[in-house]
């Protein structure tokens, strides 16, 4: 199978790319490379594989460009995984969220239609349940408000490949993950930053009073559950969560993030912010049944991962940190 992997270059994205070469799969990656954060990090993280696949420069906001890719490179599925990603930037640049988000997800989708590709996946995430009061989270739940542009753009894109889907008889998975981490993950992101911060003896920002909590999934049961919807063969439409079912506390977090580190960190408490979730927790009994998801990896294991990962990083000066 050929397959196109949108944000190929990114945390995710890349993990993916690696599971699909070594399933001998032919991969073309489609990444933009902007300046989100440093793209040598996007280009450290594909530098291992980067003689084995095709890679593109594309931004998905341009229609056109997208739609001469799919007539360049003939593939067989799609996964979706490029975004502008992070909820609080999306709150001061919405309209960059959309047009990436939304449009970008529509364009694929036409350029799908077009040269005939049929098998879709769409990465979506949690934001997709704003503040729902229902726990854990399940994939039957009438979504009614968002806290978030970011995750307004998601639900978007779930309803735009469900209706393509409906019209055109592709067969599209969405995937809701939940706080994906390990090696190679963004710098924006929570355990990756506040473990470079503590590392260098800086204060670190807690918004709020440290009690949100969160589902942490770990990259490779991520990438799993990923690699079973490109082989799904239930109904032409279907939405998955991909979580752990396991929450902890932020101050919890920080607590296991010193503790494996063997050093304290200096907290910085600030108000909570705008369009963050109090909460996020995953009902996974359908992807277990129906993908055979098996998350196997805990927080313990995946930060002492994480950790060890960043410490190599560090003492070898890479770029992705």
């Amino acid at each position: 199978m050929r397959v196109l992997v949108t944000g190929g270059a990114g945390f995710i994205g890349s993990h993916l790319v690696e599971k699909l070469l070594a399933a001998r799969h032919a991969v073309v990656i489609l990444d933009d490379f902007n300046d989100f954060y440093d793209p040598q990090i996007k280009r450290a993280n594909i530098a291992g594989f980067a003689k084995d696949v095709t890679v593109r420069h594309v931004d998905l906001r341009d229609g056109g460009s997208v739609r001469s890719l799919f007539h360049r490179e003939k593939v067989d599925a799609i996964a979706h995984l490029a975004a502008r990603a992070g909820v609080r930037p999306s709150i001061q640049h919405p309209q960059l969220y959309y047009d990436t988000n939304v449009s970008g997800t529509l364009h694929l989708l036409e350029a799908a239609r077009v040269t005939g590709v049929e098998r879709f996946i769409f990465a979506s995430s949690s934001s997709v349940y704003g503040a729902s009061k229902t726990v854990p989270f399940s994939e039957d739940q009438q979504l009614t408000q968002t806290l978030s542009p970011y995750g307004a753009t998601k639900v978007a894109g779930e309803f735009l490949c469900s209706t393509y889907s409906h019209l055109y008889q592709m067969r599209i998975v969405a995937l809701r993950y939940f706080t994906v981490y390990g090696p190679r993950q963004r710098p924006d992101l929570a355990i990756h930053q506040f473990a470079r911060r503590i590392y260098a003896g800086q204060p670190i920002d807690q918004f709020g009073d440290g009690s949100t909590r969160r589902d942490y999934t770990y990259i490779d049961d991520v990438i799993q559950g990923t690699m079973a919807a490109l082989q799904y063969q239930g109904p032409l439409y279907d939405v998955f969560n991909l979580g752990e079912s396991e929450t902890i506390q932020l101050k919890e977090l920080i607590s296991a993030i010193e503790n494996v580190l063997g050093k304290k960190a200096k907290v910085n408490r600030l108000p909570e912010q705008p369009g963050d979730m109090p909460l996020t927790c995953a009902d996974i009994s359908k992807a277990r049944k129906l993908l055979g998801y098996k998350p196997t990896t805990k927080l313990s294991e995946g930060l002492q991962k994480f950790i060890d990962w960043f410490l190599r990083s560090q003492r070898g000066n890479s770029p992705a940190l």
